[in-house]
């Protein structure tokens, strides 16, 4: 018997979901993820992710981590114009000049909370004390665009340099990299 899962990860008549989308739900969203390269490589996805669907970006993730050298941020950070570029030609992942500026500018600052925090890890599992945020869902309609943690590592991100990281882009991360744990209660990838 197949497992449940949160309802809004099977789609609808008018969109359908992509397996990528599917075992993101099941493994990835919402589980703790405590590597700091990882942790770049979400927060460039979920930037990327604006005015686009998460499937969209899923499908292309794997462009996404060749072409930004597996999101090793000591690699971004050092990008230059001519990388900027090469990138803007890659029709594998999303060509938007902001967005990859972005990136780079958030390698950079990544870089800098490490130094500071010893690892972005620290830094940002410490605006809970390392406690995942479980709401206990029951429907679409419970869960929220933005939150007030969302709101403050927004602002706190953004003093510290960061890019493409307002509220509903962070509530977003801070799903994906399990901070916040909003899988519906009756679905069993909790």
């Amino acid at each position: 018997m197949e497992k449940k899962r949160c309802s809004f990860s099977l789609g609808t008549k008018e969109h359908h979901v992509s397996e990528k989308a599917i075992l993101y739900h099941d493994n990835r969203w919402c589980k703790p993820e405590h590597n700091d390269n990882e942790l770049y490589a979400m927060l460039v996805l979920e930037g990327m992710q604006a005015g686009v669907s998460w499937d969209l970006i899923l499908n292309k993730e794997d462009n996404f981590r060749k072409a930004f050298d597996g999101f090793n941020p000591e690699l971004v950070a050092a990008y230059d114009e001519a990388k900027i570029e090469e990138l803007l030609q890659n029709a594998g992942i999303i060509r938007n000049r902001s967005k990859i500026k972005a990136a780079i500018t958030n390698a950079q600052a990544f870089l800098k909370v490490q130094k500071e925090f010893g690892s972005f890890d620290s830094y940002i599992w410490g605006f809970t004390d390392g406690k995942v945020i479980d709401h206990h869902l029951l429907d679409c309609k419970d869960m929220p665009a933005k939150n007030d943690l969302s709101e403050q590592v927004s602002k706190d991100l953004k003093k510290r340099g960061f890019k493409f990281v307002g509220a509903t882009i962070i509530y977003s991360y801070l799903q994906g990299i399990g901070v916040i744990n909003d899988h519906w209660e009756y679905c069993e990838y909790r």
